[in-house]
């Protein structure tokens, strides 16, 4: 036929495989100019190759057959740049992830990985402003988000850098009860915020410096401090946020301190 292309003619021009190409036609996300209704060969017209650059291009890009589809199909700009900008953002997330499992996978492989430096200390009893909440292990983060922003904007003044409780249950059954708090003397009236008051606790307490992408690498050796000095864990984690991203969008800089309540479980213990 004058002007149309073959099926593997336009498969050459465009790098997309002829199986692709009748998959497509198939699932309706590219189909032929015509089809032959006695051979049922399928031609295509030059003016489909920059489709389906587009179409191999996104596929390329991990997005999903059926948003390709939508892409190509709406007529509307504005609803396209939509679709790809939620499909772009999926991959930063994506490549955030990676980037983190990176971090911690080479600190782990490290063959001289550094000690930790932990310490005993005895805290003081503290007043603080906390909600708390049974929260999947899944949505820790954004809870924890939601949670201090609220308590933010409605306690006016604070003693002390803000803090977190996460029960045991947590890590071991996926979901537990979590606490966010930040230490004042004026707790607002809320259904959410509430008066709490932190007893004195003996904690083993180290610090992990920098984003949070391996915070699991330095709870996990502080946990073997624990088991190594022959403590056990007498309640829930406390984390203290002593900088953190509401003091700098600058991870690098972040300072946490985790402290595990401990007690001495054998004669042997430091």
């Amino acid at each position: 036929m004058n002007g149309l292309l073959t099926i593997g003619e336009f498969s050459r021009i465009t790098h997309l495989s002829v199986k692709t190409l009748r998959r497509y036609h198939e699932s309706g996300l590219l189909e032929p100019a015509t089809v032959d209704g006695f051979s049922g060969y399928r031609y295509y017209c030059t003016d489909q190759v920059a489709t389906a650059q587009i179409i191999s291009r996104f596929r390329g890009m991990q997005m999903p057959e059926r948003e390709v589809r939508a892409i190509v199909h709406t007529p509307d700009p504005d609803a396209r740049a939509r679709l790809i900008t939620e499909h772009l953002a999926r991959l930063e997330r994506q490549l955030d992830d990676t980037r983190s499992a990176v971090t911690a996978l080479r600190r782990l492989l490290d063959p001289t990985p550094s000690n930790i430096e932990v310490r005993r200390v005895l805290t003081q009893q503290c007043s603080v402003a906390a909600m708390s909440e049974v929260v999947d292990a899944s949505d820790v983060l954004g809870w924890y988000s939601d949670a201090m922003a609220e308590i933010d904007s409605a306690v006016p003044e604070t003693t002390g850098p803000p803090g977190g409780l996460y029960d045991n249950e947590l890590f071991t059954e996926g979901r537990g009860v979590m606490t966010v708090y930040v230490p004042t003397t004026d707790v607002p009236s809320s259904n959410r915020i509430r008066p709490m008051t932190l007893p004195p606790t003996e904690l083993a307490v180290t610090v992990h410096d920098g984003p949070h992408d391996d915070i699991d690498v330095t709870y996990g050796a502080l946990g073997v401090y624990v088991e190594t000095n022959g403590l056990a864990i007498a309640g829930p984690v406390q984390e203290v946020y002593a900088v953190g991203p509401r003091d700098t969008e600058n991870s690098t800089l972040w300072r946490t301190e985790i402290g595990w309540p401990v007690f001495a479980a054998s004669p042997n213990s430091q």
